[in-house]
């Protein structure tokens, strides 16, 4: 009963540590390169992937066998719910996020495209 109590706390633990981490990192990206920022909110997506399949494991485990757990059991229940919504909410903005840079990377290189075909035309001479 105390080895999943831990487990879960540990679990909420190194998930908050990777979120900070990961946030600092967008800092690191610069804000013009879409291409890379939207690759970040894909590895965070599915790392948030990841955590969210564990918590729902640790609490399917808790409501097969709640027994187990005794008074915590409570306490493990509502945290791993709370990490299951937060790694949920987590999960779609990223999705999102990464969405939209991948959007306005296909509009950036449509316009560089759009813009030497502009270019090529200015430079277009006729010949008489």
């Amino acid at each position: 009963m105390k080895k999943s109590a831990i487990l879960a706390v540990l679990i909420f633990a190194l998930s908050l540590t990777v979120s900070l981490a990961f946030a600092a990192e967008v800092d690191g990206i610069d804000d013009n390169d879409h291409v890379a920022l939207a690759k970040h909110y894909e590895v965070l997506a599915k790392e948030a992937e990841t955590k969210l399949q564990e918590n729902k494991a640790v609490l399917e485990e808790y409501e097969n066998h709640s027994y187990y757990y005794g008074r915590q059991g409570q306490d493990v229940k509502s945290h791993t719910t709370a990490n299951i919504r937060e790694y949920e909410k987590l999960l779609a903005e990223s999705l999102s996020n990464a969405d939209t840079h991948h959007r306005i990377a296909m509009d950036q290189q449509n316009s560089d495209a759009i813009n030497k075909a502009k270019l090529n035309l200015d430079n277009y001479t006729t010949v008489q």
